[in-house]
Parts: C-alpha cells; sequence; structure tokens
C-alpha cells in the first residue's frame, strides 16, 4: 500500500515539473502575466498560470489511478475541479464579475453533493448532535465549502505561501484517510500534494522561472480541500466508520483549516466593526502584518505553515489524552483565535508603541531572509535553467492586467481576487 501511494506521489510531482516550463512559456508568449504597478514591488511582470501545470499534474495521476483501481467517485471532483480551473483562469485572463465567480462557485458544490451524495450531514457526537437532515446539511455544506475557497483565495499573499499550506493540508488529510483506508480520497490528497511541490519550488526559489499559481489554482485547490472536509464529515465516510468515538473530526479539519479560516474572519469582522464593508481592500492579512515586520516570503509562509501544524498537534495531543469532543474544539478555537485575532492585536501594539518586543519581531524576521544564501542561489540557478528572460508586455496587456486591481493581496498571485475583496499589493 506505501508503494501504491509513492508511486501516486512521485507521478504527480513528475508530471508538474515536466509540464511547468511549458505552461511558463506559454503564458510568457501570450503575454498572460500579473504586470508591475506604482502599488506593486514586483519589477517585472510575472506569468500567471500556475495553477494550470499543478492541474496537469493532478489529472495525470488521476488517469493512472482510474486505469487500475475503481475510482468512480473521483469523476465528479474531476469534474469540478475542471470547472474552478476553467473558471479561475477565465478570471486571471478576463477579469470576470465577482458576483459571477461567487455564483458559479455555489453551482459547483451544489453539483458535487449531487453527484457524490456527501455532504456535512454528521457533528460526529459534538454537542450531543448525530446525524443532521438534509434541509441544514446541504446549505451548511455550501457556506462551508464556499468560505474554504475563498479562504484559501484569500492566503494567495506571498511566494509560496498558499501552495505550502496546500501541501501540509493535503499531507495531514492523507494521513487520516490512509489511516481509515478510505483510498480514494487517501489517492487525491497524495496526488495533490505531489503536484504542488514543483510549483512550490519554481515559485519560492525561481527567478526566471517563477509563476504565480493565479485563481486557477486557488480556487482548483480550495475545491480540493472542500472535498476532503466532506468526505471527512459526512456520515458514511470510511472515517466515520473508522474513528473511535473519540476522535473529533470536526475539530480536526477545523485545525488543518485554522489558519486561513480564522484570518479571513479577522479581516471581515475588523472591517465591519470599522463600519466598512467586509469586502472592502485592504492590508489587513496577517501575511501583511508579517511583511510589515520585515519577514521574507520564505518566513511568512513558514511562520504560517508552523502556526498550523502547531493547532493540528495540539489537537492531536488533546485526543490522545482523552479529551472530549467539545474540549478538543475549545482547544482549537482557542488556539487558532490566537493565532490570528490574538497575535495580530499584540504586534500591531507592539509596533506602535515601538517596544522591545517590536524590535524582537523585526530582528526574527531579518533572519528569514534566505535569498543570499549560497544553496539558495544554486537551487534558483538550476530550477532557471533553459528559461529565457521574461518578455516585456505589450502596452494592451499591461493595460488589461493594471485593470484586474482587485484584491490586496502580495506574492504568489499580485491579482488574485475572490468573490468578496477587491484589492492588491504583490511582495516581491
Amino acid at each position: 500500500m506505501l508503494t501504491y501511494y509513492l508511486t501516486l506521489f512521485a507521478l504527480a510531482l513528475l508530471s508538474t515539473w515536466w509540464i511547468f516550463k511549458k505552461v511558463l512559456r506559454i503564458a510568457l508568449d501570450k503575454n498572460i502575466v500579473d504586470n508591475p504597478d506604482a502599488r506593486k514591488f514586483q519589477k517585472t511582470p510575472v506569468p500567471v498560470l500556475g495553477g494550470v501545470a499543478v492541474f496537469f499534474g493532478i489529472i495525470v495521476s488521476l488517469i493512472v489511478t482510474g486505469i487500475f483501481y475503481e475510482t468512480g467517485s473521483l469523476f465528479a471532483i474531476m469534474g469540478v475541479m475542471t470547472v474552478m480551473l476553467y473558471v479561475g483562469t477565465m478570471d486571471d485572463i478576463l477579469s470576470l464579475s465577482p458576483k459571477l465567480r461567487f455564483f458559479i462557485e455555489i453551482l459547483v458544490v451544489l453539483a458535487l453533493i449531487w453527484c457524490n451524495g456527501y455532504s456535512l450531514n454528521d457533528f460526529h457526537g459534538l454537542w450531543g448532535i448525530g446525524i443532521i437532515p438534509d434541509w441544514l446539511a446541504v446549505p451548511l455544506t455550501v457556506f462551508a465549502c464556499v468560505g474554504i475557497i475563498n479562504a484559501i483565495n484569500l492566503i494567495d499573499g506571498v511566494n509560496g505561501l498558499s501552495s505550502g499550506y496546500c501541501i501540509t493540508a493535503c499531507t495531514l488529510f492523507a494521513i487520516v484517510f490512509i489511516w481509515a483506508g478510505d483510498r480514494e480520497s487517501a489517492s487525491l490528497a497524495v496526488l495533490s500534494a505531489g503536484a504542488l511541490i514543483p510549483f512550490f519550488c519554481h515559485n519560492v526559489f525561481g527567478l526566471k522561472s517563477k509563476m504565480f499559481i493565479g485563481d486557477g489554482g486557488t480556487l482548483l485547490m480550495g475545491t480540493v480541500l472542500s472535498t476532503f472536509v466532506i468526505g471527512a464529515l459526512d456520515c458514511d465516510s470510511p472515517l466515520a466508520a473508522k474513528a473511535d468515538p473519540g476522535f473529533g473530526m470536526i475539530p480536526f479539519t477545523l485545525a488543518v483549516l485554522s489558519v486561513p479560516v480564522f484570518d479571513t474572519l479577522r479581516v471581515m469582522s475588523a472591517r465591519i466593526a470599522r463600519g466598512r464593508s467586509p469586502f472592502s481592500p485592504d492590508r489587513t492579512h496577517l501575511h501583511h502584518l508579517l511583511f510589515d515586520l520585515g519577514f521574507s516570503n520564505v518566513g511568512i509562509t513558514g511562520t504560517e505553515l508552523l502556526s498550523t501544524l502547531g493547532i493540528v498537534g495540539a489537537w492531536f495531543l488533546s485526543y490522545r489524552l482523552g479529551a472530549s469532543l467539545d474540549l478538543q474544539l475549545y482547544i482549537v478555537l482557542a488556539l487558532s483565535f490566537l493565532a490570528t485575532f490574538g497575535f495580530y492585536w499584540w504586534a500591531r501594539r507592539q509596533q506602535r508603541r515601538d517596544t522591545r518586543a517590536y524590535h524582537a519581531l523585526q530582528h526574527l524576521g531579518r533572519r528569514t531572509h534566505v535569498g543570499h544564501t549560497r544553496w539558495f542561489k544554486r537551487f534558483r540557478d538550476f530550477l532557471d535553467r533553459g528559461v529565457k528572460k521574461k518578455a516585456e508586455p505589450t502596452a494592451d496587456r499591461a493595460n488589461d492586467r493594471n485593470r484586474k486591481q482587485t484584491d490586496s493581496h502580495c506574492g504568489e498571485r499580485s491579482t488574485s481576487r475572490h468573490p468578496q475583496e477587491q484589492s492588491n499589493v504583490a511582495i516581491q
């Protein structure tokens, strides 16, 4: 069984690695790029078709898996993944209406529920609640999945953040699904992690080979993670049958999604508290704070991934120590709140007061800058090998791309948008 999953992982990784530079060349030739402007830190246009390369690696591996094993339930997932990639890529190129995107996301989740018959219809004993009726489960599933999709889009902030987080989340879900014997969900999780790794390497370490994942990639991976949550919490899921009564499936899934979900809730609630629309743009995400503290892209990504792993680790420890389902949830909620709401408020307060703690954070941030190290440069040169200099954008394309400044994010895909927010700042 281990050989099977390692083979899937390697196949997805190699497929994405092989196609990456071909997609990069297409993006450069067709000028499908994110152009620099006064509000961005990047100095040259950066292609935005990284999601296409990741999708290729996933689909190739799914097709090969289907040849040898029965993967009927993955057919519907492949369909919704294709739709979301298409919608996101069209948004990258043509700038779709946020309302249209939001409407399509709802339809896609409903289609997934209809085709697979899975939904968030079981609380698994949390608060003494078991299976809930469909009239409540379906809207709850739509609300949760659309929220997850857009939360993943929102963390598309700095190089490596969204892809690094998705690799981590897919790995955690893969471990649980393998343990539960859910071959199909485990296969999708394993090959998704494998397909993301080549993109992550080029996005973080590449210079000429750097490519943003784009809305196509974030919507794609948000959809994949949504299917994992549904697969974990449905009453008929293999995980539900395998897990003992003390295994908090809702606390586990929330712990994995803690940082992007709670950071989104914090940003929205802060805007409402200031009397602004929750959808108005600003620079108040957690990665903006870390950037202001002087953290590098690697430092920001590492900090948020370590926060996620810390919360998941705390949940697992509470489970192993016999904590009740309710207590497991409260521990995850408390730590998620502290890692996002609490840390952001505390750090901004230290910044305003110019305290020793603020200077210590700045010092820590400076220590995360590794772009000048020998190993970093050697790996960058290896990734950039064979990539020609990026073409300068034409005036028409530049104007088109500059009209798409719609999310106050920075980095992996500096013009990423989502149905709720519009504004952007790139960190390079």
